[in-house]
C-alpha cells in the first residue's frame, strides 16, 4: 500500500463527516417522534432565552441536544470545505463543486431548523404548514448528504482525469431511468418524512384501526399520504432495481457493478423494513432503523448515478488476475511511427 494512500485526507475526513451526519439526522427524528421539538420554547438559536437551561426537562435537553450536534456538524461541513477548497495540488472541479454544495445544503439545515422553532411548526401541531416543511427539510437533507458522499468519493486522490468527460456517454434510456429514479427517491423519501409525521401525530393501536384511520372520509391529509407511501416505495423499489441492471449494462466498470449491487441490497432491506415498520405500528427504534436506511439507499444510488453519467474512466489495474477489462480502460490516443 503506498504511504500515502494511510494519510488523513479530505476524503476520510468526508466519511467521518458524513457518519456524523447520519448521527445528527437519527437524533433529530427522535426529537420529532418524542414530541421534543418545542423543548426550548419559541427560541433560537437560545434554549428557552439562555445559553444553557437550567433545571431542563426532558424534552429541553433532547433538542438542546440536537442543536448541539447540529452546531457542530455545521462547523464541521465548513472545515470540509475549506479544506477541499484550499488543499494543494488542486482536486477536480467536481469534488471542489460538491464540497462547496455540502456548505450550502448545511446552513440551508440550520434556517429550516430555525424557521420550524420560531414559527412553532414542532411537537403537536398537525398543519399543512408543518408538513410542507417536513417535505423541504428531508429535500434539503437528502442533498446535503449526496453532496458530502460525493465529496468523500472524489477526494479519494488528485487525479486530473476526474475533470474529463465519461468515457462512453451512456444511452438516452440509462440517463432518464437514473435521473427518473433520483427524482422517485426523494419523492418518495418526502412521502416517507408526511407518513412518519402522521405516525406521530396520529399513533395506532393495531394494525386494523391504523388502516381505518388512513381510509376514513374524515382523515386528515398526513393520513392519506401515509396510505400511499407503500405502493409509492414499492413502484420506486422496482424503478431502481431496473436501473441498477442498466448502469450494468451500459457501463460495466468494477465500480458500476459494485454499486449496482449494493444499491439493489439497500433498497430490498430498506423495502423489508417498511413493512416491518409497518406491522410493528411504528415504533421509534424501527422509525430511526428506516430513516437511516432510506439515507443509505439515497447515498449508494447518488454514487451509482455518477459513476454511470458523470465519472472518468477507470485506468488500467494490474491484479494477480491480470489487468482490468477493456472497457475501463480509456482508448488511447497516442500514435506510434512504424519502424523503417
Amino acid at each position: 500500500m503506498h504511504p500515502r494512500s494511510r494519510q488523513f485526507g479530505p476524503s476520510t475526513f468526508a466519511w467521518w463527516v458524513l457518519a456524523y451526519n447520519l448521527l445528527v439526522i437519527a437524533w433529530g427524528a427522535y426529537v420529532r417522534a418524542s414530541g421534543s421539538g418545542a423543548g426550548c420554547g419559541r427560541h433560537w438559536p437560545l434554549c428557552n432565552g439562555v445559553v444553557v437551561p437550567s433545571a431542563p426537562s426532558t424534552a429541553t435537553i433532547i433538542e438542546a441536544t440536537h442543536r448541539a450536534t447540529s452546531g457542530l456538524a455545521l462547523l464541521l461541513v465548513l472545515g470540509l470545505t475549506i479544506w477541499t477548497l484550499r488543499a494543494k495540488p488542486r482536486f477536480s472541479k467536481p469534488a471542489r463543486r460538491a464540497a462547496s454544495l455540502s456548505t450550502v445544503f448545511v446552513i440551508g439545515e440550520a434556517l429550516i431548523g430555525a424557521g420550524l422553532v420560531l414559527f412553532e411548526l414542532v411537537a403537536h401541531d398537525a398543519s399543512m404548514k408543518r408538513g410542507l416543511s417536513m417535505i423541504l427539510h428531508l429535500g434539503n437533507t437528502f442533498l446535503l448528504l449526496g453532496a458530502l458522499v460525493l465529496t468523500a468519493w472524489l477526494t479519494r486522490d488528485r487525479d486530473a482525469s476526474a475533470d474529463e468527460a465519461p468515457a462512453a456517454k451512456p444511452g438516452a434510456i440509462v440517463r432518464l431511468a437514473t435521473l427518473g429514479s433520483l427524482v422517485a427517491v426523494l419523492v418518495l423519501g418526502a412521502s416517507g418524512a408526511v407518513a412518519a409525521l402522521g405516525d406521530t401525530l396520529f399513533p395506532a393501536r393495531s394494525l386494523k384501526e391504523g388502516l381505518a384511520q388512513d381510509l376514513s372520509p374524515l382523515a386528515h391529509l398526513f393520513l392519506r399520504l401515509r396510505v400511499l407511501h407503500p405502493f409509492l416505495a414499492l413502484g420506486t423499489t422496482a424503478l431502481v432495481f431496473a436501473t441498477a441492471s442498466l448502469a450494468r449494462v451500459a457501463r460495466p466498470t468494477p465500480r458500476v457493478k459494485l454499486l449496482s449491487r449494493a444499491v439493489t441490497m439497500v433498497f430490498a432491506t430498506q423495502f423489508a423494513a417498511g413493512i416491518l415498520n409497518l406491522f410493528l405500528l411504528a415504533p421509534v427504534p424501527m422509525q430511526i432503523v428506516h430513516l437511516l436506511l432510506a439515507d443509505a439507499s439515497w447515498l449508494t444510488l447518488v454514487l451509482l448515478a455518477w459513476e454511470t453519467l458523470y465519472a472518468p474512466a477507470q485506468a488500467p489495474i494490474m491484479s494477480r488476475k491480470g489487468p482490468a477489462p477493456i472497457s475501463d480502460v480509456p482508448p488511447s490516443t497516442s500514435s506510434v511511427e512504424p519502424v523503417t
